[in-house]
């Protein structure tokens, strides 16, 4: 009898709010490999906010996931079997193989990962794309200077962690926005930022005005929203804001700007940015990030769900803010 494969798919898309009622958990037979195919057995899956775009089938930047398929998501594991050259048994392998429990490859997009240095996790969080996204857009968007001041929402997430921790690294302040006060702790007491507004106190435009004596130079914005609103009172003249991601819009939710005019008046460059797009620098990136991670010059912080039936709600919560650090789910 073929071995199981338990796999969750996307059955419908949501007009508002996602919920569990959108995916469904199903055991499907693993196949015979092919030639030049490779097994893995996924240990981890990664969740990420994008997935919420993809759930929808409106104009974006990439297709939507198809429906009563598996759903997308970056995963790290280990081939358990191989009729790929490239690949032995026992190579531990990252990759887009989705929320399952097996994936089966014919090798693209399949990187080898060395987990003597750095954990086979942290290359789904620090050392993979949320570490990427967070390099590309301060390295290459907001380019920030000594002494000048950086605002990061999401602080402390799996990308807004790095972007502080970076451009601290860089010689700049490092101001954080966060959801509550034990996340603003952590962004401050261990992350190293020169401060962090919990702007759940209610009191988000004065406390980062205090936050920010000397205005803000650059602003990372994973977001949007009130926060991106209060950001923009804040900034300097000739300012960058690399625009990350707009969570607080990801279940339908309008998120007009409240004052477009400041981007004129202060002569602000605005640039979204899809990390994906950039994929030549990946290689620079990823050996920078895994080099401070394995000299522990850069920290990072899990939320690790167990079992891949608790990925739906694990997602639906990582959209509310419930995780803390990079959100993952453990399969083995």
């Amino acid at each position: 009898m073929p071995q199981l494969n338990r796999q969750i798919l996307l059955v419908s898309r949501p007009t508002g709010a996602a919920s569990v009622d959108h995916f469904r958990l199903v055991d499907t037979p693993l196949a015979a490999l092919a030639d030049g195919e490779v097994r893995v057995r996924n240990h981890y899956l990664s969740l990420d906010p994008y997935m919420r775009g993809r759930m929808s089938d409106a104009k974006s930047y990439a297709p939507p996931q198809p429906l009563n398929e598996v759903m997308i998501g970056g995963t790290a594991g280990e081939v358990v079997e191989s009729r790929n050259p490239r690949f032995a048994v026992g190579d531990f392998v990252v990759g887009t193989l989705g929320w399952q429990e097996f994936g089966t490859s014919d090798g693209a997009g399949l990187m080898k990962v060395e987990t003597s240095r750095v954990p086979l996790s942290a290359y789904l969080g620090v050392v993979g794309m949320p570490g990427v996204t967070a390099w590309y857009g301060l390295n290459r968007i907001i380019a920030p200077k000594a002494g000048q001041t950086i605002v990061v929402s999401a602080a402390s997430g799996a990308v807004g962690s790095v972007v502080g921790q970076l451009a601290k690294l860089a010689g700049a302040r490092a101001v954080g926005i966060a959801g509550g006060a034990d996340k603003c702790r952590y962004v401050t007491d261990t992350l190293g930022f020169d401060a962090c507004v919990d702007y759940k106190a209610g009191n988000l435009p004065a406390d980062l005005a205090a936050a920010t004596p000397d205005g803000v130079d650059g602003a990372f914005e994973n977001v949007g929203g009130a926060l991106l609103d209060a950001t923009l009172e804040r900034m300097n003249p000739f300012g960058r804001i690399a625009i990350c991601g707009m969570i607080a819009g990801y279940d339908g939710q309008p998120v007009p700007l409240a004052q477009p005019a400041l981007i004129l008046r202060s002569r602000l460059l605005v640039q979204g940015f899809i990390v994906t797009e950039h994929l030549d620098l990946w290689p620079q990136a990823l050996a920078e990030l895994g080099d401070l991670v394995a000299q522990k010059n850069l920290l990072y912080r899990e939320t690790v769900t167990q079992g891949l039936e608790n990925a739906p709600e694990a997602f639906l919560g990582l959209l509310k803010g419930r995780n803390f650090g990079k959100q993952l789910v453990k399969l083995i």
